[in-house]
């Protein structure tokens, strides 16, 4: 017992304290657990509970001032809102005492997602999202709630829809808080398709105010199958690996050959390209005259005609030095200044304008002077090689003058063109099906492209790259017009000759083929409205003429009475400059544009004999429907026709068989080359198992 009341004093116990503890307890208990139950019932709702008694007059009005909160919202979907972007009434995510709304719980995803509208897409911090849902406008005092997550807004979205940014404009200039926005941004990438390389506006938002923009997932359709090397100053060329995220997946792969001389092309253009030892030992030598390059060969190519003749020359010219380990030189003149983006890592493709002189090829007299044919023939060139020209010119234009398109076709005597440092080539035309009739290339093409009419579908996408200025244009207009459609259609419309050829005549030979085909929906002409109806589609048509009246009729036929099926129809046109203007690079920018959106239609109706309708379904890998050439006002039945393959047409294809000696015909060798369904003596490359 004295045990015990020793321990009791040292431990200081006192029978009153327990009696307190006690009670204090009994009364608090029940107090926390009926407050438990209250927050836990969904039931309840503070803010009711001060509405009621605000009506009572037993509790002072709260008032909430959001133009100088400076508290973060309540839930920041998916951490994508950036401090920077925060709309007025949102500052750094401190605490503020004019802020009386408590932070919510995240709803849950999975069951929000079955009540949302398919319509509905994950929100940024914009102050106005696209489609005019305002989530932090200052006169709104509600929370955020959370939105679904990307799985489930994939089996939701609508098509031609995208997720947004955050950003209120995006690096293209185009402001997303016009009255326009939910037109200019559409057709946006989302994340699975963000390749590492998107601009601003394609890039998935952090909660770090200073962290930089990253995207979380890399398709494979970023280098386009390998076809592009990575690697790039990505701000130089914006279009180079962000292309991808404006078309479709290309079913067509470039073979693991063709991979293979590219990478190897890549360093051989490093090592001799224009600023390197080896270019400049080559170019001493062609002052002095002497023949040998000492290790490096040039092919220079030099641009005739219009943009469309140019681009498709230069595809089959750097086919040519793929062939030959020659290094592609391209000399761009003011006209063309500023259109693509350098295709070659860590070197340039232009040819210097601070060139020797002495080489004179400007007049059709030099030209077939300093020709190879006539070298050959003047002995200039001998199968001896005890003398060589230090250049030589190749003359492979739709002129008169073949002897030089004779040898270079033949090519009998390979070694004696491969000596020659410097070869300078001229052309208009589409050749690259001539080396398939070639027995030196044959074998060699055929293992680069096993599928035969992607030739210009690989080498255009891997050379043609907008530059920035090019690609701001062509992205502006896809979005303003274009991205929101559900499908795109493309009208390239050439009249060759406005005084043999009227208007009026290819207008209406348009609308036989778009009608014939089902390309375009027809007119309703009995009812003012077109029935309501919940799936309605819309249809985006690009017009690219450089006449306005076809965009003026297609607008005013679809603007006067609606459609059979009930489609909304938008008709659009970038430009029309009335006459083609030779030598004008703004010219040439433009004609490079529409190219570009032309090839990414969904559907395509080129004309006849036109190259720029061969650029446009060669890059965007287009079978197209081809209208007949209206000549003299002669047309035809039907007036218009579904294209053997994506590849351009070779307008002038060699007609001498050098084997034989006989005139031969090129359409009829081989069942991958077919006479040109818009040109009855062009040839064309197609596959080898066409559907009849």
């Amino acid at each position: 017992m004295e045990i015990f009341e020793v321990v009791k004093d040292k431990l200081g116990c006192n029978p009153q304290r327990y009696t307190t503890l006690l009670l204090v307890c009994a009364i608090a208990l029940p107090v926390s657990l009926m407050i438990l139950i209250l927050y836990q019932n969904p039931s309840f709702d503070l803010t009711e509970g001060f509405a009621k008694a605000e009506k009572s007059g037993n509790v002072p009005i709260i008032n909430v001032d959001l133009k100088n909160d400076s508290s973060s919202p309540a839930f920041i979907p998916g951490g994508r809102l950036r401090n920077r972007h925060l709309p007025p009434g949102f500052g750094n995510g401190t605490s503020s005492k004019n802020n009386s709304w408590p932070q919510t719980s995240e709803t849950d995803e999975k069951q929000l997602n079955k009540t949302l509208p398919g319509r509905f897409r994950k929100e940024s911090g914009s102050r106005n999202d696209s489609f005019s849902n305002v989530t932090s406008s200052r006169n709104n005092s509600l929370p955020h709630t959370s939105w679904p997550n990307e799985k489930q807004l994939n089996s939701t979205s609508t098509p031609g829809f995208r997720k947004e940014s955050s950003s209120r404009n995006d690096s293209f200039g185009i402001g997303n808080s016009s009255k326009y926005n939910y037109l200019l941004n559409a057709g946006r990438p989302d994340e699975k398709q963000d390749n590492g390389t998107s601009a601003p506006e394609f890039l998935k938002q952090s909660d770090s105010r200073n962290e930089s923009s990253q995207s979380t997932r890399m398709p494979g359709d970023k280098l386009l199958d390998g076809l592009l090397a990575p690697g790039f100053d990505e701000r130089s060329c914006l279009s180079r690996y962000r292309s991808s995220l404006f078309r479709k997946i290309s079913p067509h792969k470039p073979s693991s050959y063709l991979l293979s001389k590219l990478r190897r092309y890549e360093d051989l253009h490093k090592r001799c390209g224009p600023r390197t030892k080896s270019y400049k030992k080559a170019l001493k030598r062609l002052k002095s005259g002497h023949g040998s390059s000492g290790g490096c060969n040039y092919l220079v190519w030099i641009p005739i005609n219009g943009l469309g003749n140019r681009m498709i020359s230069l595809a089959s010219t750097f086919l040519y030095a793929l062939l030959t380990d020659r290094v592609l030189l391209a000399e761009l003149g003011n006209d063309m200044s500023d259109l693509f983006c350098e295709p070659f890592p860590n070197s340039s493709w232009i040819f210097p304008k601070n060139f020797p002189h002495k080489v004179e090829f400007r007049s059709p007299d030099d030209r077939h002077a300093r020709g190879y044919g006539n070298q050959l023939k003047q002995g200039i060139i001998n199968e001896s090689l005890e003398s060589l020209p230090s250049y030589t010119l190749l003359n492979l234009d739709h002129s008169h003058y073949d002897l030089d398109r004779l040898n270079f076709h033949c090519n009998q005597n390979p070694t004696l063109l491969q000596k020659v440092a410097w070869l300078f080539l001229i052309s208009d035309q589409y050749f690259a099906p001539s080396f398939f009739l070639t027995p030196t290339f044959n074998q060699e093409v055929q293992r680069m492209f096993p599928e035969k009419e992607t030739v210009f579908h690989h080498l255009g996408r891997y050379l043609f790259h907008p530059s920035n200025e090019a690609w701001g244009r062509i992205i502006r207009f896809y979005q303003a017009y274009l991205a929101n459609a559900d499908e795109r259609i493309g009208l390239q419309i050439r009249v060759f000759n406005t005084k043999t050829t009227k208007v009026q005549t290819v207008l209406d030979e348009l609308f036989k083929c778009t009608q014939k085909e089902k390309l375009l929906p027809q007119v309703d002409p009995q009812n003012p409205v077109a029935a309501p109806s919940k799936n309605q589609r819309s249809k985006a048509i690009l017009v690219t003429s450089l006449y306005n009246e076809f965009y003026e009729n297609i607008s005013n036929t679809y603007w006067a009475k609606p459609t059979v099926t009930g489609e909304v129809i938008g008709v659009y046109q970038p430009s029309h400059d009335e006459t083609q203007h030779f030598g004008d690079n703004m010219h040439n920018m433009k004609a490079w544009a529409e190219m570009y959106l032309l090839s990414m239609s969904d559907v395509l109706v080129t004309s006849g004999w036109s190259t720029f309708g061969y650029v446009a379904q060669g890059l965007g890998g287009l079978k197209p429907w081809v209208l007949y050439k209206v000549e003299q006002e002669h047309t035809r039945t039907p007036s218009c026709v579904r294209d053997l393959s994506m590849e351009p047409c070779f307008h002038f294809p060699p007609t001498y068989d050098c084997r034989t000696k006989k005139k031969m015909n090129a359409g009829s060798l081989f069942p991958y080359l077919k006479y040109c369904e818009d040109l009855n003596w062009g040839v064309k490359l197609v596959s080898d198992h066409q559907e009849l």
